[in-house]
């Protein structure tokens, strides 16, 4: 008996392995292309920044990942010991289903543990992290944020859009001061500027040359039409201030960048019924996804061995389909998490009712067989 739970615990292991590195990958490379490809083109931030935020990643895509990739191992080795025959020889030998699954399932239960705490720890302090980072890009090197024919957000109460970037100098430059309803009060136009960083006042310092000010007449505050000329001058200065920008990172930090203790902290102090809801909705759902190995590998084995197929693509389209029935039921949940009357705190543990029911009546099944 030691010897066929070493035998299938081996299987499992070196395909989890490969499965997870595989499905990880894809991850990573899509978040890449979704939140780091404007970085890697349109800006020259340096390779070391795209390093550890591509490491920051990885925390993320490991929620997501390691149940996955656990699905498809399942249907994969059971499958194809049932397409062997070795499920029947076992069976024959007065070995139970049952006890052919529980070394694996124990597996489930330890990468669900595991999983909780990757959600509740590690990959909150990688978000933290990576935002982190994203500000010192902003610190150590201001220029790599700026890139020819594109227009610079970042910055609170600022939109800049800068024609051409030649190394160190911007050409043709056009600056938006912005009131707090995100409406022009002034324009600055310039031929061509360049940067300064000014560390001791928190701040950028934006240099330019042949400037002319524009300002918005009082008169018709909603229109941009109503801008009225300015001053010109040969050289000035605009003041981009990296405190605004970091505190607007601060406001920003979401449920999800919070570890579970701050979740429940944040819970008490929550003074709006759809901040409290999405508050609680991103709580239960970092316990909801910790149970995703175990739900996912009940369901997977018996189905690995009624498909009684080897073939590594019916496997990956098992896996592909169920994973998408799971996850989707997260999705939805977190998209409605600001609208209690949905009740997403309940709803997001619907996948992990529905497969651990599913998986249960599976064994059952297969074990009267």
């Amino acid at each position: 008996m030691i010897l066929l739970h070493r035998y299938v615990i081996k299987q499992v292991l070196v395909t989890f392995l490969i499965a997870l590195c595989v499905l990880s990958g894809v991850f990573i490379v899509g978040s890449i292309m979704v939140k780091l490809l404007d970085l890697l083109v349109n800006q020259d931030v340096p390779l070391i920044f795209v390093a550890r935020l591509i490491a920051y990643i990885i925390p993320f895509s490991l929620m997501y990942t390691i149940p996955w990739a656990f699905l498809t191992t399942v249907l994969l080795v059971y499958g194809r010991l049932s397409a062997e025959n070795e499920l029947i020889a076992a069976r024959a030998c007065g070995v139970s289903i049952l006890s052919l699954c529980a070394p694996v399932l124990a597996l489930a239960g330890i990468l669900s543990l595991f999983c909780f705490w990757i959600n509740t720890t590690v990959a909150p302090h990688a978000q933290q992290q990576m935002k982190e980072t994203l500000k010192d890009v902003a610190t150590s090197d201001p220029l790599s944020l700026f890139g020819s024919d594109r227009v610079i957000d970042q910055f609170p109460g600022r939109k800049i859009y800068v024609e051409k970037k030649e190394g160190t100098t911007l050409r043709n430059i056009q600056v938006y001061e912005l009131d707090d309803a995100n409406k022009p009060i002034r324009v600055v136009t310039a031929r061509e500027g360049s940067l300064e960083l000014d560390l001791e006042g928190q701040q950028v310092l934006l240099r330019l040359n042949e400037a002319i000010y524009e300002e918005r007449d009082a008169t018709g505050p909603n229109s941009i039409s109503k801008i009225r000329q300015g001053i010109t001058m040969e050289e000035g200065v605009v003041p981009i201030s990296l405190a605004q920008l970091y505190e607007k990172n601060r406001k920003r930090q979401g449920p999800s960048s919070l570890t579970l203790s701050e979740l429940y902290i944040a819970l008490q102090e929550e003074n709006t019924v759809e901040r409290q809801s999405a508050t609680l909705t991103e709580l239960n759902k970092r316990y909801s996804l910790s149970l995703g190995s175990l739900a996912l590998a009940l369901v997977g084995i018996p189905l690995g061995i009624t498909a009684h197929r080897k073939e590594t693509t019916v496997g990956f389209g098992l896996s592909l389909a169920l994973a998408v029935s799971y996850f989707v039921f997260i999705m939805v949940a977190d998209n409605v998490r600001n609208n209690p009357m949905y009740h997403p705190e309940w709803l997001i543990w619907l996948p992990n009712f529905i497969f651990l029911t599913l998986g249960g009546f599976l064994f059952l099944r297969l074990a009267r067989r």
